[in-house]
Formats: C-alpha cells, structure tokens, sequence
C-alpha cells in the first residue's frame, strides 16, 4: 500500500474499528497495514472535527498561517546557510598566501 492514505481510506479505517468491537486497534491496525499509533491519530482527527476526518494536502498543517510560517522558516534558513558558506568564502578569499 501506498504510504499516504486518502481521507476515505482513514474513515473507513476508523468505521471498521467500529464495527468489529471485538478486535483490539493493535488488530485492526495489523489488518489495515498502518501503525497503531496512526490508527490513534486519525480516530483523534476525527474526534475533534465531529467524527470526519479531513486533512489539508501534503505537511497537513493545521491552517494555511501554519503553512505560510512552515515555508518562511524554509525560506529562512536557506538563506542563513547560503549567507554563511559566502563569509566562509570571502574568509578564504581574502587570506594572504604565505
């Protein structure tokens, strides 16, 4: 199976928790192919959005603020990096031979 699940594979996930009370999520986990501890995080997804789940596309960031702050922070530290490997460069650059 693919690692990411679609939003219909997750609810149905948790409706077949659902209707087999008589096996443990460790079962219904195995059955599925996903971890329990994936199993737990859709069911509480799904607990606090009134039962569906719903996720916001590839890093499932919690608003497009979180996003936007996400990409900034990349943005960020590319450019810290970029700033340091040129002062090491105009460090080297700058040496007299000896």
């Amino acid at each position: 199976m693919s690692k990411h699940k679609t939003d219909d594979f997750k609810q149905q996930a948790l409706e077949y928790r659902a209707n087999n009370p008589h096996l443990s999520v460790t079962e219904v986990s195995k059955n599925l192919g996903i971890a329990t501890s994936t199993y737990y995080k859709w069911a509480r997804l799904a607990n606090e959005s009134d039962g569906k789940i719903t996720t916001r596309g590839s890093g499932n960031y919690e608003s497009d603020e979180a996003k936007e702050i996400a990409r900034l922070k990349q943005e960020l530290k590319a450019k810290e990096d970029a700033l340091r490997i040129l002062k090491k460069a105009i460090g080297i650059l700058g040496e007299e031979p000896k």
